[in-house]
């Protein structure tokens, strides 16, 4: 039961992980127009998480550093809520 508990939690945070690193990529990419699918889906989901690390991380030279640190942020709250579920087996 809890091996099944810790596939899904660590297969959502993996998949929210790719959808920020996705993200990222299509940012460079000028003619991306985020107002359309699946473009429009990528952009909402991921920038509701993405803004709060915008609002702590300033730009620095024009770059946004902010998925760098909530990507990590992810990964160590991931890394949290497996182990949590392991002390519980």
């Amino acid at each position: 039961m809890i091996n099944n508990l810790i596939f899904v939690v660590n297969s959502f945070f993996q998949l929210y992980f790719w959808l920020i690193l996705v993200r990222c990529l299509l940012s460079f990419v000028p003619s991306v127009d985020w107002y359309k699918q699946p473009f429009a889906f990528v952009k909402e989901v991921t920038d509701m998480y993405l803004n709060l690390f915008r609002s702590i991380v300033p730009p620095i030279g024009g770059l946004d550093f902010s998925p760098i640190i909530a990507i990590i942020a992810l990964q160590i709250i991931n890394y949290l809520i497996i182990y949590i579920l392991l002390l519980f087996k």
